[in-house]
Formats: C-alpha cells, structure tokens, sequence
C-alpha cells in the first residue's frame, strides 16, 4: 500500500462534501443564502454569501484533486468556524438528532456542529500529513525533484 493513501478517502468526502454545499446554495439561489446571512446579522452579508460559495466550491475542488491543499484548508477553515458560532453551536455537539418516527417516517432537530469539527479535523490532518500519493500537490512536488 502506498504511504499516506489514507489521505485519498479524506479529501474524496471533504472535497465533494464543501462542493455539494457550495452546488446546493448555487442551486437554490444564491439570494436565499444571502437573506440567511442577513438574518444572522452578518456584515457584508452579499460578499460573505458568494465568497463563501465561492470557498465551498473552488476549496472542495482543489482538496478533492490535492492541490494547494494548506492553503486551501485556511478559508475553508474560516467557513466551518463561522458556521459553528454563528449557527451550529445553540444546537449542540450532536449532528444527528432523532426527534421522533412515525408513518411519515424519521423526523429530526436541527444539527449540532459535529459535522463541522469532522470537517476541520480531516482539513487539519491533510495540512499535517499532506495530501497522499495521488495528489496533484505530490505530482508537482515529484516534478520539481526530477528537474
């Protein structure tokens, strides 16, 4: 097995997780998104939005292929702490909350910021112990030896 492969798995579901969230405030209008900042009380909540859509995308991106990973990390990083205080921690440390099951099926409360501080530990591992074998940051890293 190669030496640090197991990085593959953790920028695989960080990298496509930032994204989908980036995808899915793209999708549902960025606007809505932007109203939610607001409503937080957010300064320059119209920047913060897209910059943080921004992050989710291109931050997701450059972890899923290995590229720049610690500098990536870094916004990314900011994101998930902002998103902690300013809405997760009220919540709880729980992300997964079963309310109740019924015909209707599960019904759940609203997310604690474990998912966050996953996040924010699979981000610091890859900054510590790099992005693995099969990451753009090794290829060029293996270029710069050669020449």
């Amino acid at each position: 097995m190669p030496r640090g492969i197991h990085a593959l798995p953790l920028r695989l579901i960080i990298g496509f997780g930032f994204m989908e969230h980036g995808y899915a405030k793209l999708a549902r209008g960025p606007e809505g998104f932007i109203a939610i900042l607001h409503a937080l009380g957010m300064p320059f909540a119209d920047l913060l939005g897209w910059a943080t859509i921004a992050i989710e995308l291109i931050g997701g991106l450059l972890i899923l292929v290995g590229a720049f990973v610690p500098v990536a990390a870094l916004p990314m990083l900011v994101v998930l702490a902002v998103a902690i205080v300013t809405v997760h921690l009220p919540n709880g440390f729980s992300s997964i909350k079963l309310m109740s099951y019924d015909a209707m099926g599960a019904h759940f409360g609203q997310p604690g910021y474990e998912t966050d501080l996953l996040y924010a530990a699979g981000l610091i591992a890859l900054c510590i112990g790099g992005a693995g074998p099969w990451a753009l940051d090794s290829y060029w890293a293996s270029r710069r030896k050669q020449a």
